[in-house]
């Protein structure tokens, strides 16, 4: 007589076997979604950064030189944080001549009136209200 041919063994309950689906092939894995990519360091702070510089040119200038440094070490291109630090720089070097301006034209007008005292004046053609 013949013994009939070995079979393989099932795992049994417990022992830590993958179990075998129908005609001993292992089960199929679970589909592999792929992950999302990461964002790199500082390109949301170069987007922050570009805006703010035309809304708040020095915070704006700040945060993209914040940002190129963060683009800069992680090898991405930094465009925008570029971008934001010279639009921040022009318009806050803008803000400060008009504030020394602005300063100027007052301390002239206080000046001028610490001279000709409390009144109505008229001086070259310009009327001063001093009081």
């Amino acid at each position: 007589m013949t013994n009939p041919p070995p079979y393989p063994e099932q795992p049994t309950p417990g022992s830590g076997a993958p179990a075998a689906q129908g005609g001993g092939y292992p089960a199929a894995p679970a589909p592999a979604y792929s992950q999302p990519t990461p964002t790199p360091p500082g390109r949301v702070l170069s987007i922050v950064g570009l805006v703010l510089a035309f809304l708040m040119a020095p915070v704006g200038l700040v945060i993209s030189i914040v940002a190129a440094v963060k683009l800069g070490k992680a090898g991405q291109p930094k465009g925008l944080a570029i971008a934001g630090i010279i639009v921040g720089a022009i318009i806050t070097i803008l803000e400060i001549v008009a504030i020394i301006l602005v300063v100027t034209v007052f301390a002239g007008l206080i000046g001028m009136c610490a001279d000709l005292g409390p009144g109505v004046w008229e001086v070259g053609g310009v009327t001063y209200t001093c009081g």
